[in-house]
């Protein structure tokens, strides 16, 4: 039974790839800051029959991250890692001229620095899983240039890089950076309250495009969404 470590999977994108990959017949670890809410997408998750473990903590905690792994360990390994906790540094988002420091270094520690302390937790079991995968949520952000994005865009290039790297250096894993595009979601909200988001797509739409990164195994690199689900070719 293949087993997935989702971190920020309470709601959004997190929560819509966890049902997801349950009702595939994965077995799972989810994280999230907000217990409550954790565990319903956890009960959620549960209904498809798998093995479903809830650990609410915070990714920026070294000791939170190796308890994720040692819950992965404990359910017989782990397949996928899909780092998907973010942090927009700002809420609402602001102009760089007004960026605290202090939220960009939050960014950076939940965006980046995180993401790769629990990649280092996890590469033995990921070496051992014969077909282990990291999925790094990436964003547009990371690539262009938009106004009052560019703390958390700049977290995401990051991300993307140390993504690109760990391609390079453990050439047996997949190693994907993924950009899922626009969507409705609690965190576009926080970022843009003033933006309505009503016409952008609910999560769950952009999830078979990471199924089929999980089915097809393509070459590591940044994938969008979109073209995974073949929108626009």
């Amino acid at each position: 039974m293949a087993v997935a470590i989702i971190t920020g999977a309470s709601k959004g994108l997190g929560r819509a790839l966890a049902v997801a990959l349950a009702r595939q017949g994965w077995d799972l670890v989810l994280d999230a800051r907000t217990a409550s809410v954790l565990e319903e997408s956890a009960r959620e998750a549960r209904t498809h029959g798998t093995r479903v473990v809830a650990l609410p903590g915070d990714v920026t905690d070294g000791w939170h991250r190796g308890a994720l792994v040692a819950a992965a360990r404990e359910l017989g390994g782990l397949d996928l890692l899909v780092s998907n906790a973010s942090a927009l540094g700002a809420e609402p988002l602001v102009r760089l001229d007004a960026h605290s420091l202090e939220g960009f270094r939050t960014a950076l520690e939940t965006n980046v620095v995180a993401a790769l302390g629990l990649v280092q937790e996890a590469l033995p079991l990921l070496r051992a899983s014969g077909a282990g995968a990291v999925i790094a949520v990436s964003s547009d952000a990371a690539a262009e240039a938009y106004e009052t994005w560019g703390g958390y865009g700049a977290s995401k290039a990051a991300l993307d890089h140390l993504a690109a790297v760990l391609a390079v250096e453990e050439p047996e894993l997949k190693v994907w950076a993924v950009d899922p595009g626009d969507m409705r979601t609690d965190l576009y909200q926080a970022a843009v309250p003033v933006d309505d988001d009503t016409g952008r797509p609910l999560p769950e739409s952009v999830v078979p495009g990471f199924l089929r990164l999980l089915a097809e195994r393509p070459a590591s690199g940044r994938y969008a969404a979109a073209a995974l689900l073949g929108v626009g070719a």
